[in-house]
């Protein structure tokens, strides 16, 4: 594969530097797909310009990008719905009467506590596919944090670092059908055995797990979401100055319709759908796959395909739901899935952006050169600690958890089996850094929809986040040296 060498590393260093120095992410990004496709065209400016508008149509060739960025819109017209109808004030009371009932107080430590632990739960339990944990939390609880007073930014940390964590750590979903496809690529015999075998050393996100317990059980908070905290509890604010959430406005605030009863159900029933036709679509689609095995056909299902259908499907039955009940007509519940959808744009346009983004760190061939270079000077006893790190740096810039896992495990088994070093050691140190660029880098579509999920300042989120996650992957690093060193 053709490199660009160290000119590959710019577009995706400029749009990553440029949108934490000034959050302005789509002009950022905008920055980096043209920089690299004008460097493709031998610095011929106007070409560039030119194959960057063909870049961003490209992105719609892929029909896995397309039927995310479908998802994206779908599920924005389920937030409308569920709000619309009365569903999350609803759930929103039930919360509320719970943790009064059990504190005896409007607003207190314990029931800061009680929400955030379940808000992390429900992201936990919900490991079948990464969006739709993230969805689920972000727009169930965005509602119930607002109420009590907590700011976004910890809201959007809750929602990302309780989705890709949980998906890595018990992979009976596409996640693990995708990396045990990548370890057979590489002769890695054991298939499902041998994934979990590596998971005992995926240090990073178990830390990512203990560190956001440790925040929400003690309420210490360090860098900016500390100054976030203390702005939502001295100003009320749960949104800095000058931020700009990422959702529209209607779908942050759609009003429930008037005369229409809040009751819980409105939402749950849709959700719950959304989630148990997430595995069911899996299976469907895996099925030939899988011969037959619902398990092995899960794991082998099609997660664009699934999440595109459970969403559509969701709505579906939400509509129908309201229709029975009287709530909301077939019309008016179509009227409202659009205003969603169209909230949703910006989140689009976005997804679209970042996508690009990667397409063009691919075609530069920027991941082949980072693991390339770094091959130089790997000792045995450093491959995993270098593997963890070069994994963290390819998927901060590319943004793609998955890409850097067919990435790094392509160099780093062979790397590991020719240097004698314990070869589930090295898996578990790829997958923990595409963990991190997933939690850490502003192109990361999970991310992104984290800032969506939970209508927050997108680069607020990664602002406030990027202390917790250098925390994690700096006591990662220091646990694969200690380990490489003494020949785990």
């Amino acid at each position: 594969m053709e490199t660009y060498g160290l000119l590959s590393l710019l577009p995706p260093v400029l749009a990553i530097g440029l949108a934490l120095y000034t959050r302005q992410v789509f002009l950022s990004l905008l920055m980096g797909i043209w920089l690299g496709f004008t460097i493709i065209a031998g610095w011929n400016p106007l070409q560039g310009t030119f194959d960057t508008l063909e870049g961003l149509a490209a992105v719609f060739a892929s029909n896995y990008n397309t039927k995310i960025i479908i998802f994206t819109l779908v599920v924005g017209g389920l937030i409308a719905l569920v709000q619309r109808s009365g569903g999350v004030e609803g759930f929103v009371r039930r919360i509320l009467a719970y943790l009064e009932k059990e504190t005896g107080k409007a607003a207190t430590k314990n029931q800061r506590k009680k929400v955030e632990l379940l808000a992390f739960l429900t992201g936990m339990v919900i490991f079948i596919e990464s969006n739709i944990s993230i969805l689920t939390v972000g727009t169930v609880y965005r509602p119930v944090f607002d109420k009590l007073g907590i700011p976004r930014e910890k809201l959007a940390y809750i929602t990302d670092s309780s989705s890709a964590p949980s998906c890595i750590l018990i992979p009976l979903n596409a996640w693990g059908a995708y990396i045990i496809g990548h370890m057979a690529n590489q002769g890695i015999e054991g298939g499902f055995t041998a994934l979990m075998q590596a998971m005992v050393y995926n240090f990073y996100p178990m830390l990512v797990i203990v560190i956001m317990l440790y925040v929400i059980l003690s309420g210490r908070d360090i860098g900016e979401m500390k100054t976030a905290e203390i702005r939502a509890r001295e100003t009320g604010k749960l949104l800095r100055d000058g931020a700009v959430p990422m959702m529209g406005d209607e779908a942050i605030a759609m009003p429930v319709k008037e005369g229409a009863i809040p009751k819980a159900r409105n939402m749950i029933i849709p959700i719950v759908s959304l989630v148990l036709l997430v595995p069911t679509f899996l299976i469907m689609t895996g099925w030939e796959k899988g011969g037959g095995d619902p398990l092995l056909a899960m794991r082998s299902g099609s997660g664009g395909t699934s999440i595109l259908y459970a969403s559509s499907f969701a709505c579906i039955i939400a509509a129908l739901m309201y229709k029975l009940s009287g709530t909301l007509r077939i019309q008016k519940s179509f009227e409202t899935f659009m205003k969603g959808m169209a909230a949703m744009l910006p989140l689009a346009i976005l997804m679209v952006l970042a996508f690009a983004i990667g397409d063009i760190c691919d075609a530069l061939g920027t991941g082949k050169y980072v693991a390339d270079t770094a091959q130089g000077f790997i000792s045995p006893a450093l491959v995993p600690a270098l593997l963890f790190l070069i994994a963290c740096f390819i998927a901060f810039s590319t943004g793609t958890s998955w890409g850097t896992f067919a990435i790094m495990l392509a160099i780093g088994i062979p790397l590991a089996q020719g240097m004698g070093t314990n070869v589930s050691l090295a898996i578990a140190a790829v997958l923990g850094g595409g963990i991190f660029g997933d939690h850490c880098s502003p192109t990361s579509d999970t991310s992104i929809i984290s800032s969506m999920a939970s209508a927050s300042d997108h680069i607020d989120h990664i602002r406030t986040q990027l202390p917790y996650a250098l925390i994690g992957g700096a006591i990662t690093t220091l646990l694969y040296l200690i380990l490489g060193f003494a020949g785990i």
